[in-house]
């Protein structure tokens, strides 16, 4: 007499009494607690890198805006003079443009400082309010550590709190 033919599923379960027909709790929370912990991982290092997008792009935005104002005859009032008055930074924030005493002999008009309360530049201050959306006058106010810069007349470009 010949053996009987088996299919794959009966061949698989064949002298098992039990058919199984899922995954059971541990082998599911196993799963979870390691797609929870890679996901613990992946995000702050996403943050990061997010953050250091936008750094770059206020940064290339200045300099294309720095370019922008030294290619006119004169020093320009506002970004408005430049076509760039409603070019917002990568948080939202709009860019600041303030021209300084040395440029245009007003009185009282002075610029950024650095920590030793040197000023940063000399005719203009171009600047991004940062993540916070706030500033102050030194760079090494905590308001302004996050902003980006502009500074040494351009001889420097990027987070303050590494001027």
């Amino acid at each position: 007499m010949r053996a009987p033919i088996l299919n794959a599923v009966q061949f698989c379960h064949a002298g098992t009494s039990k058919t199984r027909r899922g995954f059971t709790i541990i082998e599911l929370l196993a799963t979870m607690s390691l797609i929870a912990l890679l996901s613990a991982l992946a995000v702050p290092h996403y943050s990061h890198l997010t953050e250091r997008a936008r750094v770059a792009k206020a940064i290339g935005d200045i300099q294309a805006m720095r370019s922008d104002i030294l290619a006119q005859d004169s020093l320009p009032a506002s970004l408005a003079s430049i076509n760039r008055q409603s070019l917002l930074d990568p948080w939202g924030h709009p860019y600041v443009f303030v021209r300084l005493a040395a440029a245009n002999g007003a009185p009282g008009i002075t610029g950024r400082t650095d920590k030793f309360g040197n000023p940063v530049n000399s005719t203009f201050d171009l600047y991004s309010l940062g993540k916070d959306g706030v500033s102050a006058q030194s760079f090494s106010a905590a308001a302004s550590q996050d902003d980006i810069a502009l500074g040494r007349d351009g001889g420097f470009i990027g987070l303050a709190q590494t001027f």
